[in-house]
C-alpha cells in the first residue's frame, strides 16, 4: 500500500456528516471558496474542525489542536511534529463534495492564509480530484520561511488540469516544529489576457517553421550542450572520421545564436560518442570518448578511453581531470540532487561492455575510486537513459543505444543507496526501442516519463510508432500505453514517400519547450538510413501529439535538436551509413512565437537561488507561469537531465514572486533557463538563473519535501551481482559490416526486412542510399557483395547473379 495514501489512522472522506456537526457550517466569505477557512466552525469527534481533516503519512509522532492563538476570531490550527524519521502532516480541506472547493479545468486560483511556524520545513500542498482517478497529490506550491509572528502567504495554483472538478490544500509539516495557520482564502483568477493574433500565415501559425541558417557548422559535431551564456557547445572529436582521428584532429565549435558565428575550438582527445553533462558552476564535464575504431577483421570493435575533461564557457578552454575508473564509450551522466555526476555503460578500453559505476564528487571536484562507488556489476548498454527521481533514486527509461535493451523487462528503477536494481514493467517492445527519445515530461513536479520511437541496428526492422507514459507518482509505476506519433514521409531512396503501416522512426529528438510541450522531430528508418520527415508537439496535458512542420533536413544518425533561450529550437547534424554528414543547420520557430508581442522579464532581482526561496522578477504584462528549464546537453537521442520545473506564482501586479521548490532531486543544482509565460503560451526571452547547491541545503535551511512515490514497487529486486571485470560485446555492436568500404562507411549488418537477400536487391538498395564504391576488405565477403571476387563489392560482374547470398538480413 503506498503510504501516501495520506489518511492512515484518520478519518476517511465523507466520514463528516451533518449529524456530526457541533454547530451549523459557517458560510463562505465573499468570492472565498474556503468553507470554515477560520476554523470557527467546529466539526466531529476527531476534534477537527468542520470541512478540514487530519492527513499526513510517514514514521513520526505529531499532534493536531485547535488553538485559540488566531489571526482573527478565536480558533486557528496548529500542527506540530515532534520526532521525524519521514512523512509529513497536514491539516487538508476535507476531501468530499461538500467541502473540497469546486474548480474549472484550465483555470488558475489565488490561494492564500496567515501562519506562524517554528520550522523551516512547512509548504503549501496542493491535492486534485479527478473524475476518474479519485483524489492525487498534484504539487507542492510554497515553502513557508520561519516566522514568529503572524504573515500572510499567497500563492497562486497551475491551471487546473483536465478532468479535475475539486481541488483540496493545506501546509505540509515535513520536519520538527510547528505551523499555525488560520484565515484561508481561494478565488478564481480572472481572465485578463484577449487570444493572441496570428502574426504570420495560418499555415506557419499553426504549425511552426523552419529555416535552414546560412551559415554551416564547421565541425561534425554530434554532441550539443547549451552553455550558462547562451552559446551552444559542439562537440565532434574526430566527428566519426577515420582520416581526421589519423590526423589527430579533433575539433569542437562555439556557436553563438545572437551573432549567428561558430568559433571552432582546439579539443585534446577524440571526444566522439563521449558523455558529457553541465556542472553546478556552468562548466561542462565531459567523460570518455573514442579510443580506437573497430578493426574490418572483427578483431576488436569501438573502444573507450578512461580520460575525462571540463570545458570552462568562460575561456572557451578544456582541462583535463583525473581518469575514469574504467572506458566508456556511450556513456551515461546524470547528475544528482547533490550535484555529484552519477555515470553507467559503455565500452570499455578493450571493446567489451563497462560494469563499472562512475562517481563525481562536486566537492571534490573529481572522479571518486572503485572502492568508494557502489556497484552492481550490472551492464546497461549504450547511453542508457537514466532519469533521477523525486527522491534520489534512478530511473532507467529504456531508451538506449544499438541493438537490445537490458535483459527482463526493459526498464528499471535504480536505488544508489540501497545499491539494488528493480524491474518496472510495461515498456512495449523493449528490443526495438534503440535510438528512441525518453523525456521527462513537463513539469518535472509531474513526475511522468515519456519515450518516442525506436528501432533496433541488431535485426534492423522498420522503426516503430510506439510511445509509452509512466507515472512515478504511482506505488508501483507501470508504463502505459501512450499515443502512436504521426506518420510523415520517408525517403526509402528514390524520394520521399508517406510512411505507411506501423512505420515510424528511431533517432528521434526531444525538446521540452517552455509552453510545457514537447517537440519530437527528426529521425530515420532504418540503420543510418532513410531519414524520415515528421514533427509533432506532445501535450502532457492532453496526452496528444499536434503534427507541426517537419525539418527539411534529414536528421538521423548523430543529429541533435535543442531549446534556445530565445524559444526556438535548433537542429544540427545528420551521419548516414555512406559516411557523409549534413553540416546545414535548422532553426525551429514554434506556434507559441507566431502569435503577437512576447511578455518580457524586466528584472530578475537576484540571479543567485537557493532552494525553498521566494524570487522576485518584474515583467511587463500577465504571465500565467513560470518555469525554469535545464539546458540541454544531448546526443544520440538521449539527454536524461533535460527538465522543465514549474515555479508556482505569487502575483502583485506585475511583480511576481516565483516559488522554487525546495527539493534538489527536482531541479539539481546548477544554472536554468528561466521563462515567463502568457496565458496565450507565448514565453519571453529566456534569463540565466543559478540555483546553489549543497551550501543551499545546510541544517538552517528547508529541507526537501520529498514524497513516498514509488515506494510498494512489485518488480523483481536485483542485488549487486559478483564482482566481474566487463561484459562481452560483438565488436560489430555499432551494426556495422566492417568488410566494406572505409571506416567512415556503414554497410549494415542486416539489410531491411524488404530488401531482398540477393546480391543485386542489396547493391540496389547500397546505390540508393549512395554509398558509392565500396571495397571489400579482406578475402571476407559475409554480405555477398562481391561474387566475382575482384575486391569491389556491387560492380558490374557481382550484380549478375540473384542467388541467394549466405548471410541473412
Amino acid at each position: 500500500m503506498n503510504k501516501y495514501r495520506r489518511r492512515t489512522a484518520f478519518l476517511g472522506v465523507g466520514t463528516l456528516t451533518a449529524g456530526l456537526l457541533l454547530t451549523s457550517p459557517q458560510s463562505a466569505e465573499a468570492a472565498n471558496l474556503v468553507l470554515n477557512p477560520g476554523f470557527e466552525t467546529a466539526g466531529g469527534g476527531d476534534g477537527m474542525p468542520y470541512c478540514w481533516e487530519k492527513s499526513g503519512w510517514g514514521d513520526n509522532d505529531y499532534d493536531f489542536t485547535t488553538t485559540s492563538d488566531a489571526h482573527s476570531g478565536s480558533k486557528a490550527m496548529k500542527v506540530t511534529v515532534t520526532r521525524r524519521v519521514d512523512g509529513d502532516r497536514k491539516a487538508l480541506i476535507t476531501e468530499s463534495t461538500g467541502c473540497a472547493p469546486v474548480v474549472t479545468a484550465g483555470k488558475q486560483y489565488d490561494l492564500g492564509l496567515w501562519y506562524k511556524t517554528t520550522t523551516p520545513d512547512a509548504n503549501i500542498t496542493l491535492f486534485r480530484h479527478d473524475a476518474t482517478a479519485g483524489w492525487q497529490y498534484w504539487t507542492d506550491l510554497k515553502t513557508l520561511e520561519m516566522q514568529g509572528s503572524w504573515t500572510q502567504a499567497t500563492v497562486r495554483t497551475p491551471e487546473v488540469p483536465a478532468g479535475t472538478d475539486r481541488i483540496t490544500w493545506g501546509v505540509s509539516v515535513y520536519g520538527t516544529g510547528s505551523a499555525t495557520t488560520d484565515d484561508y482564502t481561494m478565488d478564481q483568477v480572472p481572465d485578463t489576457l484577449p487570444p493572441a493574433t496570428c502574426t504570420a500565415t495560418a499555415e506557419e501559425c499553426a504549425n511552426g517553421r523552419w529555416d535552414v541558417l546560412p551559415t554551416q557548422n564547421p565541425v561534425r559535431s554530434m554532441h550539443s550542450v547549451v552553455l550558462n551564456n547562451g552559446k551552444v557547445l559542439l562537440i565532434a572529436g574526430s566527428g566519426n572520421s577515420q582520416e581526421q582521428f589519423d590526423a589527430g584532429t579533433f575539433t569542437s565549435a562555439v556557436y553563438d545564436p545572437v551573432a549567428g558565428t561558430y568559433k571552432v575550438i582546439p579539443t585534446p582527445k577524440d571526444m566522439f560518442c563521449s558523455g558529457h553533462i553541465q556542472l553546478q558552476d556552468g562548466r561542462v564535464l565531459v567523460l570518455s570518448g573514442n579510443k580506437a575504431f573497430p578493426a574490418a577483421d572483427g578483431s576488436h570493435g569501438y573502444e573507450g578511453y578512461k580520460d575525462s575533461y571540463i570545458f570552462d564557457p568562460k575561456t572557451e578552454t578544456y582541462s583535463k581531470t583525473n581518469d575514469l575508473n574504467d572506458g566508456h564509450w556511450y556513456p551515461s551522466a546524470t547528475e544528482l540532487g547533490n550535484g555529484d555526476v552519477i555515470s553507467f555503460g559503455g565500452l570499455r578500453e578493450d571493446s567489451t561492455g563497462s560494469v563499472t559505476a562512475e562517481y563525481w564528487s562536486d566537492a571534490q571536484q573529481k572522479w571518486l575510486p572503485l572502492s568508494q562507488v557502489n556497484q552492481t556489476w550490472s551492464y546497461w548498454g549504450l547511453y542508457p537513459s537514466m532519469v533521477l527521481m523525486q527522491d534520489g533514486r534512478l530511473f532507467y527509461t529504456g531508451s538506449h543505444v544499438f541493438g537490445n535493451n537490458i535483459p527482463g523487462t526493459g526498464s528499471a528503477i535504480y536505488d544508489y543507496g540501497a545499491n539494488t536494481i528493480t524491474s518496472v514493467p510495461g515498456l512495449q517492445n523493449k528490443d526495438q526501442r534503440d535510438q528512441s527519445a525518453s523525456v521527462l515530461l513537463p513539469p518535472a513536479q509531474d513526475q511522468k516519463v515519456l519515450t518516442i520511437g525506436g528501432g533496433n541496428i541488431d535485426t534492423n526492422p522498420d522503426a516503430n510508432r510506439l510511445t509509452d507514459i509512466i507515472d512515478l507518482k504511482a506505488a508501483n509505476p507501470v508504463y502505459t500505453v501512450g499515443p502512436q506519433i504521426p506518420q510523415g514521409t520517408v525517403d526509402l531512396g528514390n524520394g520521399p514517400v508517406a510512411e505507411t503501416g506501423s512505420q515510424g522512426k528511431m533517432y528521434v529528438s526531444a525538446v521540452v519547450l517552455p509552453d510545457g510541450t514537447v517537440l519530437e522531430t527528426g529521425g530515420g528508418l532504418h540503420n543510418r538510413a532513410n531519414p524520415v520527415h515528421e514533427a509533432s508537439i506532445f501535450d502532457p496535458a492532453t496526452t496528444t501529439f499536434d503534427p507541426v512542420a517537419a525539418d527539411p533536413q534529414a536528421r538521423g544518425y548523430h543529429s541533435s535538436s535543442f531549446l534556445l533561450p530565445d524559444g526556438r529550437v535548433m537542429s544540427t547534424g545528420d551521419n548516414p551509413g555512406n559516411g557523409t554528414w549534413n553540416h546545414n543547420v535548422s532553426i525551429y520557430t514554434p506556434p507559441y512565437l507566431l502569435k503577437g508581442t512576447r511578455p518580457t522579464i524586466t528584472s530578475v532581482i537576484d540571479t543567485e537561488w537557493e532552494y525553498g526561496d521566494t524570487q522576485t522578477i518584474t515583467v511587463d504584462r500577465p504571465i500565467a507561469k513560470a518555469e525554469l528549464i535545464r539546458p540541454a546537453a544531448v546526443t544520440h537521442s538521449s539527454d536524461p537531465n533535460q527538465r522543465f520545473v514549474d515555479l508556482p506564482l505569487s502575483v502583485n501586479g506585475n511583480t511576481v514572486d516565483l516559488n522554487v521548490t525546495s527539493n534538489p532531486n527536482l531541479a539539481p543544482p546548477g544554472w536554468y533557463m528561466l521563462f515567463a509565460v502568457d496565458a496565450n503560451g507565448v514565453p519571453s526571452v529566456a534569463k540565466w538563473v543559478h540555483l546553489q547547491g549543497p551550501s543551499a541545503l545546510t541544517t538552517d535551511t528547508a529541507s526537501a519535501h520529498v514524497h513516498s512515490f514509488a515506494d510498494s514497487l512489485e518488480g523483481k529486486v536485483t542485488k549487486p551481482g559478483k564482482k566481474r571485470a566487463s561484459q562481452p560485446v560483438s565488436p560489430t555492436i555499432s551494426g556495422c559490416d566492417r568488410h566494406y568500404g572505409t571506416i567512415n562507411v556503414c554497410v549494415p549488418t542486416v539489410f531491411p526486412a524488404e530488401v531482398k537477400k540477393t546480391t543485386a536487391a542489396r547493391c540496389t538498395w547500397l546505390r540508393q542510399n549512395d554509398y558509392g564504391r565500396l571495397k571489400v576488405n579482406g578475402k571476407d565477403d559475409p554480405l555477398g557483395l562481391d561474387p566475382d571476387k575482384d575486391g569491389v563489392a556491387c560492380g558490374k560482374g557481382d550484380v549478375k547473379t540473384v542467388k541467394p547470398v549466405g548471410k541473412q538480413g
